[in-house]
């Protein structure tokens, strides 16, 4: 058996692992499906430490190919599954991808990047069908396809010999260029056991309940939403999973599996909040343990609005792709504390630092650097620049915020320092402006850039998405402006106002502020 899945097996071989829209699988099947995909991968000629690239959406097959890679030792990179062809082919050289695994959602992106010369070193395609066993289509016409099913036919479902770890290594874009992949010591192709996965697994446990269901609704391709689920399945958790959120459904699937835990991030909490009123009187959410949110900066009003909704069971924890969590703070300790993002790990040792590089104390403001006292670290895929720009010293890194600690050990983001706005020598924060004009009835959501200012330098623009049914006029403009000026200092309230139909986020629910700043700043000297 699989060791990650073979003790569940045994004592659970009848109970239900995993649930997506087109059925279920036992602990049992999923074992023996894990085998198969092992030695079936084994036999199309994968050795420890290659590198599969997934493009695939929240499915089962999800599972089984992350936990394959787990006793395989391969490094596997989950594609987002939004990319156009020449990002995918992109990805694929970057990541030295020997192998892709696509499904039938996103055939036609994956078959125009595999043309891509910079696919050439791809030996091996492997196509997960629909419940229909179509839609793929050619996705390699050369030989190198094989359908998922046929690979996991043809295979023994003994339990595989020589199992050892791999793992994920997820793409990050940060602030400029290609995304970089974040290699740590799970990425794959170490020489450990893959009861290591099993170790860490069981750190999660502590935060994340291992019985009962977690609900995967958000894309597996994001490391939060892998860490949430993923994990929690090895230390015995079932996961149900949809492809796509839809705030009623949600609702409606809670209730139906009896969902324990689950993870979101701020736009899908605002859409709970908004979803129709007969959805949420129909909801009950009893069986609801842990209720997880972070990735980015959650307006205090749609966060008190949930926890006055669903009970003080919301969590929020800061972290990244690159330090994993962080911090993390109850829904008690947020509602007193007033926005902090909670007091660091034991695990984690946060320090505070000047534009000149010297520590700051006292509560004084900087950017954030981090510690992780396990002696974890992790490196940037083919750039050492951008590892070397990441840390301070050896093993202490940043994530581009900038904050503080204050006298009881609590952290408060102010803002990523990309997004600062500097205005006449002031710098101005654009978080607190968007969650002050998040309260506002008429916005939906909204974003907070600099803009150019022949005397200032910057001056704040607000770029606003209204709510249905909402007229964008100067009445409004003049309503937003004092709404803002009522609860800000007169020099943060936006100075003008956009209106744009949807406001654009990553699938980690962060605001892509780029696109919105490009316009503004096409030929000046500002970071875009």
């Amino acid at each position: 058996m699989a060791t990650l899945t073979a003790g569940f097996a045994a004592r659970r071989g009848d109970e239900i692992a995993l649930i997506d829209e087109a059925g279920e699988t036992a602990w049992a099947a999923l074992d023996a499906r894990v085998n198969r995909l092992v030695n079936g991968l084994r036999a199309r000629g994968l050795t420890a430490g290659d590198t599969l690239v997934v493009v695939a959406g929240n499915c089962r097959e999800w599972f089984e190919i992350a936990l394959a890679c787990c006793h395989g030792g391969w490094t596997y990179v989950p594609a987002n599954w939004h990319f156009v062809a020449d990002e995918l082919a992109y990805l694929i050289e970057d990541a030295g991808a020997r192998a892709v695994i696509a499904d039938h959602r996103f055939a036609a992106t994956v078959a125009a990047a595999l043309a891509d010369p910079r696919a050439r070193a791809v030996s091996l395609v492997v196509g997960v069908a629909d419940a229909a066993g179509g839609g793929l289509g050619e996705l390699a016409g050369d030989g190198r396809q094989v359908a998922y099913e046929a690979l996991l036919a043809e295979a023994s479902a003994d339990e595989p010999a020589e199992q050892r770890l791999g793992g994920p290594m997820f793409y990050t874009s940060g602030t400029t260029g290609r995304p970089k992949g974040v290699r740590g010591m799970l990425s794959g192709g170490a020489n450990l056991p893959p009861e290591v996965m099993q170790a860490v697994a069981a750190g999660v446990a502590q935060m994340v309940p291992p019985s009962g269901r977690a609900l995967l609704c958000g894309p597996f391709y994001h490391s939060a939403q892998w860490a949430f689920t993923f994990l929690p399945l090895l230390a015995g958790a079932s996961i149900v999973m949809r492809h796509r959120f839809d705030a009623a459904e949600t609702l409606a699937v809670i209730d139906r599996h009896k969902v324990t835990n689950l993870h979101l991030v701020p736009t899908q909490m605002k859409r709970l909040l908004d979803a129709p009123a007969e959805a949420r009187a129909r909801f009950d959410g009893g069986s609801l343990v842990g209720v997880w949110h972070g990735a980015a900066p959650c307006p205090p009003g749609v966060k008190r609005a949930l926890i006055d909704w669903w009970g003080p069971k919301i969590t929020e924890y800061y972290g990244s792709t690159e330090g994993s969590i962080i911090s993390t703070i109850s829904s008690e300790d947020w509602l007193a504390k007033g926005g902090s993002v909670g007091r660091p790990s034991p695990m984690v040792e946060a320090i505070v630092v000047d534009d000149n590089g010297g520590r700051v104390s006292d509560g004084g403001e900087g950017v954030l650097y981090f510690r992780n006292l396990s002696g974890a670290g992790f490196s940037y895929h083919n750039d050492a620049a951008k590892t070397a720009a990441a840390h301070l010293e050896p093993g202490v890194f940043t994530t581009g915020d900038v904050g503080r600690i204050d006298a009881d050990g609590y952290l408060w983001l102010t803002d990523r320092k990309i997004d600062m706005i500097i205005s006449g020598g002031v710098n101005i924060y654009p978080a607190e402006i968007e969650g002050v004009l998040n309260e506002h009835p008429a916005v939906a959501d909204v974003a907070v850039i600099g803009v150019p200012d022949e005397e200032f330098g910057e001056n704040v623009k607000a770029v606003v998405q209204l709510r249905e049914g909402v007229a964008a006029d100067a009445a409004l403009q003049d309503d937003l402006r004092a709404h803002c000026q009522a609860k800000l200092a007169r020099y943060k309230a936006p100075k003008s106002f956009d209106f744009i139909d949807v406001i654009p986020r990553s699938a980690a629910g962060k605001i892509l502020k780029a696109p919105l700043r490009a316009p503004w700043w096409a030929g000046r000297d500002r970071r875009i």
